[in-house]
């Protein structure tokens, strides 16, 4: 990359100068909010002014002298800035040979293989069976699946992970509510009708008659230990039946969203698993309590957990311990990246501590991602009452605003639908990953599907726009660009001083596990286009510089495009 050049043109004149850089960790190059302020700047000359007793603006301008003696080929200019800031401004010629090379890279472009030979597992969405996908499962599947992306794009192997809670109080709640609303159960296993939103409905029953009646909170709580250890046929029966409804249900959400899981791990393995891990570490790092067994968080600044309940049942804190150690033997991880709610941060320093004192290995390899909530101008919504947002019911209803926004552009019913399908997942997706991790999200439906501005049908809409130009270039056979003839083109495009940078976006994005840093980064380089395309026609064969124009905007889509899929976000090539 270009700021690797930087660099050793800055440490190369600092030596010659005698200046010792080893006391700072990193040389930092920043692109200038302005872009006439430069490509590129750097504050070293402030950060090391104090330390050889020089002014800064004076040491600044002696680097930059230095610099000068040996002028790397890709610089025009550096000039000194305010209080000694010293800005690098980049050659014509290297703005057109980044346009050649991702002519050339295509896809492969802004990829990297930093993290090759490293082994990460991303564990994201984690829906519950017998409860709804609902709209907290889209932002953990967003946001996981991008990260999932970035890091592939930075070069390691990925496999993507789910984890479901498929035992549990929730699944006794909602076996007792099917008992409840559907008494005739020798017809309830042929029901067609029965569907995932019927499993939702009978958890929201089972929910209320534990909080409000106790003859059925001892009926769910039995359920819910005869489902552990298996000694209720009927109870069983009923629980295979609804889980295989549930993840059904769920891999058909997957395949709208683009996400193809590598690894499924379920509680009910990672329960018991958990348990024994517990129990061997009583006395060690556990200790009981009341008939429970917690871990004493308050011992390392943190607060107690409860790992086995009084009913002898694993919590949410033991099967995470023990899933731990099976995804490891599973998939034998340098990484294992988990993406969660933001609700469990707490509880997850208390597993991580624990962790680290019985798998330290595994602890130092675990990252946790935690996310806000998505919300709708109505409020939160909640699976205990019933009053949830399906996932389905969102997308429906976006791509129902989208569908009454688009032209027909000759496109057939099914071809508009298929269209309408991908903008309404970009939407969502990007109204998810432009967000910092951690912030709360409310969906505001007109700014989410708006072709203009800050949204994902923008950037979809700017896709289709540049193949529209492509599709017209080569109907009106505008000549392919011959690189060694490139006319001297008057000024450097602000298009061309935003494409190069992709590279360094991907990479940040990955070391930060941030994927906000693409889709801002995706919004500012469309916004460049658009001005670029209406500055003047790109296709017009009068024009020497069209063919250059017409490799600008191939080059645009190329770097859009990838830019998308690391965001998991179709670029429809009509709209």
């Amino acid at each position: 990359m270009i700021q690797n050049i930087l660099e050793n043109s800055i440490k190369t004149a600092l030596w010659s100068l005698k200046i010792d850089e080893s006391k700072i960790s990193k040389i930092i190059l920043e692109h200038p909010e302005e872009l006439s302020h430069g490509d590129y700047s750097c504050n070293i000359a402030m950060v090391l002014a104090k330390q050889v007793s020089q002014n800064p603006r004076e040491l600044a301008e002696k680097i930059v002298a230095e610099i000068n003696e040996r002028k790397p080929k890709e610089v025009l200019k550096i000039e000194v800035a305010g209080p000694g800031f010293i800005n690098f401004y980049l050659s014509g010629e290297f703005f057109v040979l980044q346009s050649k090379e991702i002519l050339k890279e295509v896809e492969k472009f802004g990829l990297n293989k930093e993290l090759k030979g490293e082994k990460t597992v991303v564990e994201y969405t984690d829906p519950n069976p017998f409860k709804e996908f609902h709209i907290g499962h889209l932002m953990s599947n967003a946001i996981g699946e991008a990260i999932a992306r970035t890091v592939e794009a930075n070069g390691a192997k990925v496999k993507r992970a789910c984890y479901q809670g498929d035992v549990g109080l929730h699944v006794a709640k909602a076996i007792y509510g099917i008992t409840v609303l559907q008494p005739n159960i020798n017809k309830l296993f042929s029901n067609k009708n029965f569907t995932a939103s019927s499993l939702g409905e009978a958890y929201a029953y089972g929910a209320g008659a534990y909080e409000n009646d106790i003859e059925a909170k001892k009926e769910i709580l039995k359920i819910n230990k005869n489902i552990y250890d298996g000694s209720d046929p009927l109870a069983n029966k009923i629980y295979n039946w609804g889980r295989k409804i549930s993840l059904k249900y769920f891999e058909e959400i997957y395949k709208i969203l683009g996400t193809k899981f590598d690894e499924y791990f379920f509680e009910s393995k990672t329960g018991p698993f958990g348990k024994k891990i517990v129990e061997k570490n009583i006395g060690k790092v556990f200790q009981k309590s009341e008939g429970a067994v917690i871990f004493k968080g308050e011992d390392y600044g943190l607060h107690t957990r409860v790992f086995i309940n009084k009913e002898g049942l694993p919590t949410y804190e033991a099967k995470e311990l023990g899933l731990s150690k099976i995804k490891y033997d599973s998939t034998k991880y340098d990484k294992s990246i988990i993406i969660t709610g933001n609700e469990v941060n707490e509880y997850f320093k208390v597993l991580l501590k624990a962790m680290s004192l019985i798998f330290p290995e595994l602890a130092s390899k675990t990252s946790h991602v935690s996310h806000g909530m998505l919300r709708l101008p109505e409020g939160k919504m909640s699976s205990r009452t019933g009053k949830v947002i399906t996932a389905v019911s969102l997308l429906d209803t976006i791509k129902e605003k989208i569908v009454e926004k688009m032209s027909d552009r000759g496109m057939s019913k099914k071809e508009k639908e298929e269209v309408a399908q991908k903008v309404a997942v970009g939407a969502l997706k990007y109204s998810i990953l432009k967000q910092v991790n951690g912030k709360d999200i409310i969906f505001d439906f007109d700014k989410s599907i708006s072709f203009e501005g800050d949204s994902g049908p923008y950037l979809q809409y700017s896709y289709a726009r540049a193949k529209s130009i492509l599709r017209k270039a080569k109907e009106e056979k505008i000549k392919k660009i011959d690189w060694k003839k490139i006319p001297k083109i008057k000024e450097v495009s602000q298009l061309e001083k935003i494409i190069y940078r992709f590279p360094e976006v991907v990479a940040r994005a990955g070391e930060e596990y941030s994927p906000h840093y693409i889709a801002t980064y995706l919004i500012e380089l469309s916004s460049s286009f658009n001005n670029f395309y209406g500055k003047g026609k790109i296709v017009d064969k009068t024009d020497i510089e069209s063919p250059y124009k017409v490799a600008l905007t191939e080059a645009f889509s190329i770097v859009l495009k990838n830019g998308l899929n690391i965001l998991g976000i179709q670029a429809p090539e009509k709209m």
